[in-house]
């Protein structure tokens, strides 16, 4: 048998991404982004992680649900096609490695680099509790995730790419201080990708502390109901009213649920009073309920099997803790610190 001296396929790219546990999940949550981790998991060497340490940033007394939060989100992780033969999944307070990493990052990080970003700035405003230490550091414990994976990419929207930034700029000074001659962390370029703003039952964007999400596990009768007493244009306020789409809260979902041709259907119907709002919002119905369909049928043999979800999770993260345990050795060594 000749032997193949074909060369090896090169190392696929890191790709890492995470996840505040809030439960499960919306449909916001999957055009948002576990949509483009699908994608991205047979393209990139992809780690995905729980953040249940940053939902303490700023949750940090809501703490009685977060193991079921951790898992129901999980569940919907793999629901979606998630595939942990293809991806690395594992839950952040399970390394604290991490936490080593953060650490040894605060001692050379200024502290205006962590003031002057805008998420900070903009949860003082909000945010009645006094400012903590967690919140402050929130950017240098996500460099910390990033970093201590040697990820090439970060998948993330516009408003995002401040936080990769600034992990870049955390890297680019630790390896001026501690390895000028050999960069032990490479700097992250942020994965610009096209986030879909879906749209909730209100009209306002889909998030669970308005109350206006569609989950993604819902019932078929239960997402018939939400989208049935959906609000629409305003000024139709009887059947044979003429309105306009760019005035319905539905008509977004249309946008990213329906075809030209049903859009077009739609459009000229509310324009014209030809179809009455309810008929406007069958095809939704009927187009949300058939994507539902495979993410119950796999969420159920999870669902019906948790052991599974948790080993799924214990391999990740074995998996995840041999990486992280290499960097840190690195760290430590350029840190003087290997003793």
């Amino acid at each position: 048998m000749t032997p193949d001296t074909s060369p090896a396929a090169p190392p696929r790219q890191r790709v890492l991404s995470g996840m505040r546990p809030t439960g499960a999940l919306h449909l916001g949550h999957y055009h948002g982004a576990l949509k483009n981790w699908v994608r991205l998991q047979s393209e990139f060497d992809c780690f995905f992680f729980v953040a249940d340490w940053h939902a303490m940033t700023t949750h940090y007394q809501d703490h009685a649900d977060i193991e079921r939060n951790v898992y129901d989100m999980v569940v919907d992780w793999l629901a979606a096609g998630i595939d942990p033969e293809q991806a690395t999944l594992f839950i952040q307070s399970r390394m604290p490695e991490h936490a080593e990493l953060f650490t040894l990052l605060a001692m050379s990080t200024p502290l205006s680099w962590l003031e002057r970003m805008p998420s900070y700035k903009d949860m003082l405003e909000k945010n009645r509790e006094p400012a903590t230490y967690g919140l402050l550091g929130y950017p240098l414990l996500q460099a910390a995730d990033i970093l201590i994976y040697k990820a090439a990419y970060v998948p993330v929207g516009e408003d995002q790419a401040p936080h990769v930034e600034v992990t870049r700029e955390v890297a680019r000074r630790f390896n001026h201080v501690y390895s000028p001659d050999r960069p032990i962390l490479p700097e992250p370029q942020a994965l610009l990708t096209e986030t879909s703003r879906l749209t909730g039952l209100d009209g306002e964007k889909m998030s669970k502390s308005y109350g206006n999400t569609i989950a993604m596990r819902d019932a078929p009768e239960v997402v018939e109901q939400k989208i049935r007493r959906m609000p629409t244009d305003p000024q139709r306020m009887r059947r044979d009213d003429a309105g306009d789409p760019a005035r319905c809260p539905v008509w977004p979902l249309h946008q990213l649920y329906s075809d030209a041709d049903t859009q077009a259907w739609a459009a000229q119907g509310c324009r014209t009073a030809g179809i009455g709002c309810l008929d406007c919002k069958q095809p939704v119905i009927d187009a949300i309920k058939k994507e539902q369909e495979p993410w119950r049928e796999r969420a159920e043999a999870y669902l019906s099997n948790p052991k599974q979800v948790h080993w799924i999770v214990e391999v990740g993260t074995e998996r995840a803790r041999a990486v992280a345990r290499k960097t840190m050795r690195e760290v430590r060594t350029a840190m003087g610190l290997a003793y």
